[in-house]
């Protein structure tokens, strides 16, 4: 049993992780901090927990002082700028991290900045944090996973963001295929439920806005964009660039991301409906939350809900040489927290989908 704690648990995708972890038959919930919330009850804040925990929120620094229960693990669902004041000093007491902001998506300091507004001041850890979607980069997660048991050394881990999830899920065959035209933009059209924007309401979040609306928003400035490109290129082996449009809807949580990406001239010779078909059930024939929707059929966000599960359909348009592919996923889930925890299971040798498959 390793003994792991939640800061930031107050938030949506924190409640999210704490929800998750009760759940869990390896990992103990020893601590959930919140600065805002310290002193009441979880069930005081979220009654869904009534009966089901018997937790206090206390303060950050509280939760990460030194006591009877030694942490093996934090989970640190954070606002941006947050994680990365908070995590030297983890890792320094050899406690794992998942990091659940964006703190350490990022591979440069200089783009962080660019996009975030903010220099970073833990440059030195961006090298060190592996990127936490698992069915793109796990031989790099085991990596960390052999070094923590053998070396005792702590691991950093940084959870995607929800749009990159499920924009990766749904490009990432091609990519990795070499299909794709490098010549070419990758025109990324997603939606979103409203659990993304955060708890704390805003002019453009509240019940009145989002109601019977759906609009586009941080239409060629969304902060996922560098992420997503960065992932991309990883996978496709050289620069990619990316279009990313981001819109909101009156959704509680649920996700859909659509990915356009033109073959190369070469590939478009050799390309079906059918074989398209077949690079993705292949890609993700092994993949225990990774489900390839039937041929003609596209996913829906209501089957995923509350889950880590990620649904795939494909489609191929002969007549523009294009795929298009679209991924379904909840953003609180698969998109933040399940994913977190898919991740810790990995670092701590265990069974992937332990705790996630009910």
């Amino acid at each position: 049993m390793y003994n792991v704690a939640v800061i930031g648990a107050a938030g949506y995708v924190g409640a999210e992780l704490v929800r998750v972890l009760l759940a869990h038959p390896d990992f103990k919930l020893a601590a959930i901090s919140s600065n805002s919330e310290a002193g009441k009850t979880l069930a005081q804040v979220y009654p869904y927990f009534t009966e089901r925990a018997d937790l206090t929120f206390v303060d950050h620094e509280t939760a990460l002082a030194e006591t009877d229960t030694k942490l093996d693990l934090v989970f640190l669902p954070v606002p941006h700028t947050a994680a990365m004041d908070l995590v030297p000093a983890i890792l320094e007491k050899g406690i794992s991290v998942v990091d659940v902001s964006a703190d350490f998506r990022l591979h440069d300091a200089a783009s962080y900045e660019a996009w975030y507004g903010t220099p970073h001041t833990a440059p030195d850890l961006l090298a060190k944090a592996v990127y936490g979607l698992p069915e793109a980069f796990r031989s790099e997660l085991k990596v960390l996973a052999a070094k923590r048991a053998s070396q005792q050394e702590p691991a950093l881990v940084a959870a995607p963001g929800c749009y990159p999830t499920a924009s990766t899920l749904a490009a990432l065959p091609v990519l990795k295929a070499g299909l794709f035209n490098s010549n070419d933009v990758v025109v990324i059209n997603a939606i979103s439920g409203i659990s993304g924007a955060g708890k704390i309401p805003t002019d453009t979040t509240h019940f009145c806005s989002v109601n019977e609306n759906v609009n586009a928003y941080g239409v060629a400035f969304h902060r996922h964009t560098p992420e997503i490109a960065q992932t991309f290129s990883h996978l496709a082996e050289r620069n990619v660039a990316v279009q990313f449009t981001p819109h909101i809807a009156p959704l509680s949580r649920g996700m859909v991301s659509t990915v356009t990406l033109r073959l190369s001239k070469k590939a478009a010779a050799e390309a079906t409906p059918e074989n398209i078909q077949k690079l993705y059930e292949d890609q993700y024939a092994e993949e225990a939350f990774v489900h390839v929707m039937p041929p003609g059929t596209m996913p829906r966000s209501s089957s995923v809900i509350y889950s880590n599960y990620a649904h795939v359909g494909v489609a191929y348009d002969a007549s523009t040489n294009m795929v298009v592919a679209s991924c379904t996923i909840d953003n609180l889930a698969k998109g933040a927290a399940a994913q977190s925890v898919q991740c810790a299971n990995i670092i701590f040798n265990l069974n992937e989908t332990t705790g996630l498959k009910k």
